[in-house]
């Protein structure tokens, strides 16, 4: 704070401040609202939904997941914190997971967007949905769908080379369980079924470690 005997803290000083301030706010009305074009509230967006092209007008602050949700009735990625902490939204868009709920629709133009819908079906389960099965790695299901998600998408990053951050040998990726875990971090399992999980993972990475 300045003090009263300070150079710069003078009466003219704060005359000199009023005035400008003053004739700030004595510029012509125009001047002050000149219109600003509103960005549009709707838009049309393209997708390739699970191998089906999608056509959809959407408000533009319509996140991918109630996109998906709401617009195309693919429940089966589901809301879960809202906030990308929980990794329940998770899908794969051009071959990269991300959290569908922070992530606008309109963002997503002519991307390729893969859901559990689209992964298997009860007829033709895809072999991560058939190791969850056969390893339980599940209990009440909510997350399962974006575990699953994520850990096709995981399986995917390490046959790439992308190392995580405890990768030891940039060179060979691992497939060890610490590897699997850093990596799954990001999806939640409130029952805990974590071990299952990674032994489903493990089962259908063929074992190696």
């Amino acid at each position: 704070m300045k003090r009263s005997d300070d150079p710069e803290f003078t009466r003219r000083g704060v005359l000199i401040g009023s005035t400008a301030v003053s004739l700030a706010l004595s510029a012509p009305l125009e001047a002050q609202s000149q219109p600003v074009s509103a960005p549009p509230s709707r838009m049309q967006v393209h997708l390739l939904v699970n191998d089906q092209p999608q056509s959809l007008e959407l408000d533009t602050r319509t996140t991918l997941l109630d996109a998906l949700r709401e617009h195309l009735n693919l429940t089966g990625t589901k809301k879960g914190c809202d906030h990308g902490q929980c990794g329940a939204c998770t899908v794969i868009v051009n071959g990269r997971r991300i959290n569908s709920c922070l992530s606008l629709a309109v963002m997503h133009e002519g991307d390729k967007v893969t859901t559990i819908e689209g992964l298997g079906t009860p007829d033709n389960l895809h072999p991560m949905q058939a190791a969850f099965i056969r390893h339980d790695g599940y209990q009440c299901g909510y997350c399962t769908s974006g575990q699953i998600c994520s850990a096709v998408a995981t399986l995917g990053e390490i046959r790439d080379g992308a190392p995580s951050h405890v990768t030891e040998d940039l060179d060979r990726v691992s497939l060890s369980d610490a590897e699997l875990r850093e990596r799954m971090s990001g999806n939640i399992c409130r029952c805990g079924a974590y071990s299952n999980i990674i032994d489903a993972i493990q089962d259908v990475a063929g074992g190696a470690a």
